[in-house]
């Protein structure tokens, strides 16, 4: 079938492991990280459950003080400004360049969706040498909602002009796949960890890191036109 292929950026695209450094200095030990995300997303789940929609970097700001404070931490503004900065400068992960730049060439348009804004967005892209690669740059902003809701996938196949069915969102989060299994999109998860898939059925495509993925989307899908 011809689709058009949505990413989400962040662990899926860049490679959230360059925070370690910013956490260890500002905890002295790089494990806060895990638990900083997870309230990330907590958050932004509940901010959409609520009618309480506010942009991901204040959110992000608000559970690093979380983080901090469970630790009876009350972190200086440099090292706060240090770990919420390398989000903007994260790097790709090593599979992403080659696998995108096949996927180009073989005429898929692309764009992402994101969470985060969409100036965020495209600052981190432009960063890791990745955004020249995409024909548009996607955000929950547009909508007030943040993924999985079925909200921001739906806008996105607006946007791009095609029915939910002929986008196929690639992610590296089994929520955010199945949020666009459930809003009718197709879907590819990118497992690049050993946790298994935990939410309804795994996606028809899925594989160990984006060049195994960009393979099999190779293999079954077409580009639109």
């Amino acid at each position: 079938m011809a689709r058009v292929l949505v990413f989400d950026v962040n662990e899926t695209l860049l490679d959230l492991a360059a925070l370690r450094d910013p956490f260890a200095r500002a905890f002295g030990d790089a494990a806060p990280l895990g638990e900083w995300f997870a309230r990330l997303l907590h958050a932004s789940l509940v901010a959409t459950l609520t009618d309480s929609y506010e942009d991901f970097a204040s959110i992000g700001r608000r559970a690093l003080e979380a983080a901090a404070a469970r630790r009876g931490l009350d972190l200086p503004d440099d090292d706060r400004d240090a770990i919420l900065g390398t989000m903007r400068r994260l790097p790709a992960h090593p599979d992403v360049p080659d696998a995108l730049e096949r996927l180009c060439s073989a005429g898929f348009p692309l764009a992402t969706l994101t969470n985060s804004s969409g100036d965020l967005a495209r600052a981190q892209l432009e960063h890791a040498g990745l955004l020249e690669l995409f024909d548009r740059v996607l955000s929950v902003d547009e909508v007030r909602r943040y993924k999985p809701a079925p909200e921001p996938y739906l806008m996105a196949a607006e946007r791009l002009g095609v029915p939910p069915s002929e986008m196929r969102m690639v992610a590296a989060h089994d929520w955010d796949v199945w949020g666009a299994i459930r809003a009718g999109c197709a879907a590819a998860y990118v497992a690049r960890t050993d946790v298994p898939f935990a939410f309804g059925r795994p996606p028809d495509l899925a594989g160990p890191d984006l060049s195994a993925v960009a393979d099999a989307i190779l293999a079954v899908d077409e580009p639109p036109g």
